[in-house]
C-alpha cells in the first residue's frame, strides 16, 4: 500500500487527474471520471493506477518473450518523451508522422527504410565522392527526409507485437492499422476518448508533459524489468547447455572406452577357445577334442565313448549290444555269446 501511495501522490502532483471539458467529454469513460469540477472533469486516480499496474505486467511479458512494442506519439507534448524511453529500451518508435500502410504495408516501408540505410552507408564509406555535388545533395535531403519519418523503425524487422500511443483519438490511424492486423494495443485515454478501442486503456491527462511523462516512464520501467529476466533466463539457459554438452562428451568417452574394452575381451575369447588340439571346451578337428573326429573325442569315430558309428563305439554295426560293430552295446546281429 505505501507503493501505491507514493505513485497516488506522483500521480496527483503531476496532474494527471485533469480530464477536458464536460461539454467534450465521451459517454463511455463514465466509470474512470471520479468528479466533475468548475467544469472540467476530474479521473479517478485509483483506476489509473489500477490500468497502469494491468498494462505494465502485458508489456513486461512481451518484452520478455523477445517481441517489440512500437511507442507512438505524433503530439508534440509527448515526441521527445516517447523518443528517450523508447531508445532506452531498444524499441522502435515513430514521434513524427504516422504513414498510413506502416503497419498494414509494412513490406514497402521497409524498402524505403532499407533505401534510407543504402545511402547512408553510401554516405560513409566514401562511394558519394565520385558523384557530383547536386546528385550528392539531393540524396543527402532525401536520406534526411526519410530519416526524420523512419530513423525510429529503422531496426524493426517485423511488425511489432504491441503498439504504445499516446492519445487514441490523435493516432486513431495508427490504431485502426493495428486492430486490423490484431496487435495488442496500449493507450493514455483522456475524458474525450473512447476507452473500448484499446486492449489496455489508461485513463490519464495525455496533453500535460508531467503526466505524459510519469506514465511513459512507469511502463518503460516494466518493460526494462522484462528484458533483463530475459537476459537472465538465457544466460542459464547457455550454462546448462553447456554442462548438458559437457556431460554428452564425458558419456561418449566412456562408451568408447566400453567399446574398446570389449573388443579386447572378444579377441581373448577367440584365443582362448580356438581350433588348435588340446582345447579344453574347442570344437576342433584335433586329439583330445571335446566334441572332434579324432581319437579321444567324447563322440568321435574310433574309440568313441558315447555313440561312435566306428567300431569299439555303441553304434549300430553288428557284435555289439547296441550297435554294429564289435563291443557295441545293443546291436541287431548276435554275438558268439548270444549265440
Amino acid at each position: 500500500m505505501e507503493d501505491n501511495k507514493t505513485l497516488h501522490q506522483q500521480l496527483l502532483e503531476a496532474g494527471v487527474h485533469f480530464g477536458h471539458l464536460k461539454k467534450k467529454w465521451n459517454p463511455k469513460m463514465l466509470p474512470y471520471i471520479f468528479a466533475e469540477k468548475n467544469g472540467i472533469h476530474i479521473i479517478d486516480l485509483n483506476k489509473t493506477i489500477d490500468g497502469l499496474d494491468e498494462a505494465s505486467a502485458a508489456l513486461k511479458s512481451i518484452a520478455k518473450s523477445g517481441k517489440k512494442i512500437m511507442f507512438v506519439a505524433t503530439k508534440k507534448q509527448a515526441k521527445e518523451i516517447v523518443a528517450e524511453a523508447a531508445a532506452r529500451a531498444n524499441m522502435p518508435f515513430v514521434t513524427e508522422r504516422w504513414l498510413g500502410g506502416m503497419l498494414t504495408n509494412f513490406q514497402t516501408i521497409r524498402k524505403s527504410v532499407k533505401k534510407m540505410l543504402s545511402i547512408e552507408k553510401m554516405l560513409q564509406d566514401g562511394t558519394m565522392d565520385s558523384v557530383t555535388k547536386k546528385e550528392r545533395l539531393t540524396l543527402t535531403r532525401s536520406k534526411e527526409k526519410m530519416e526524420k519519418v523512419l530513423g525510429g523503425i529503422s531496426q524493426m524487422g517485423r511488425t511489432p507485437a504491441a503498439l504504445f500511443m499516446v492519445d487514441i483519438s490523435h493516432e486513431h490511424i495508427a490504431l485502426a492499422e493495428a486492430k486490423r492486423l490484431g496487435i495488442a494495443t496500449f493507450a493514455m485515454v483522456d475524458t474525450n476518448s473512447d476507452p473500448t478501442k484499446v486492449d489496455y486503456a489508461i485513463p490519464a491527462n495525455d496533453d500535460a508533459t508531467k503526466s505524459i511523462s510519469i506514465i511513459v516512464n512507469y511502463l518503460t520501467a516494466s518493460i526494462l524489468e522484462g528484458l533483463q529476466e530475459r537476459a537472465m533466463v538465457k544466460e542459464n539457459e547457455d550454462e546448462n547447455g553447456n554442462d548438458d554438452q559437457a556431460e554428452r562428451a564425458r558419456g561418449m568417452e566412456i562408451t568408447e572406452e566400453d567399446e574398446a574394452r570389449g573388443r579386447g575381451g572378444r579377441g581373448r575369447g577367440r584365443s582362448a577357445a580356438g581350433a588348435g588340439p588340446g582345447g579344453a571346451a574347442g570344437g576342433g578337428r584335433g586329439p583330445g577334442g571335446g566334441g572332434g573326429r579324432g581319437p579321444g573325442g567324447g563322440s568321435g569315430r574310433p574309440g568313441g565313448g558315447a555313440g561312435g558309428s566306428r567300431p569299439g563305439g555303441g553304434g549300430s554295426r553288428p557284435g555289439g549290444p547296441g550297435g554294429r560293430g564289435p563291443g557295441g552295446g545293443s546291436g541287431s546281429r548276435p554275438s558268439p555269446a548270444g549265440r
